[in-house]
């Protein structure tokens, strides 16, 4: 176990990138406590719900990773005529007086993130779909307006 997190392996993350929100806690697997509560801990972890944006040349594509949650559970809207929102929550198990709970680990809370789409995004057209825990969201583009040619034209005597 390396004790420096890894900036060139796995995935692709920009430590300038001030969109890449990969967290990493020196003191995780150590059996001391951190000034933040567990279940902090937990909702900071699935708030920063991983999303990869590509875009091809006919769409928008977003990618969410939403491991356990049921389509239900998640809400795609735009806002504002070009504002995306994916939003989300996963409740926690709820407890029953018998059980004893030997370790907690799967991250639970709510997770909301909002990106501007640019002009040539159709927003009428926007489709999702769960699979797998990810969320595959499509955002059609128009199409480009070809330029019209300009002809140069001989001026004959």
């Amino acid at each position: 176990m390396s004790l420096i997190p890894s900036f060139f392996g796995g995935r692709r993350s920009n430590i300038f990138d001030p969109f890449s929100l990969d967290l990493w806690d020196p003191f995780e697997g150590f059996p001391i406590s951190t000034n933040a509560p567990s279940s902090a801990r937990d909702i900071s972890a699935f708030a920063n719900a991983k999303i990869d944006w590509k875009e091809t040349p006919e769409a928008h594509v977003f990618k969410v990773d939403v491991p356990g949650i049921k389509k239900e559970e998640v809400k795609v809207e735009v806002e504002q005529g070009r504002i995306l929102q994916i939003s989300g929550e996963r409740s926690r198990e709820p407890e029953e007086k018998n059980d004893q709970w030997h370790r907690i680990e799967r991250s639970s809370g709510k997770f909301i993130r909002r990106f501007r789409l640019p002009e040539n995004a159709k927003t009428g057209e926007i489709k999702a779909a769960m699979e797998n825990g990810v969320l595959t969201v499509t955002v059609p583009k128009e199409e480009e307006k070809k330029k019209s040619e300009v002809k140069a034209i001989d001026i004959s005597d």
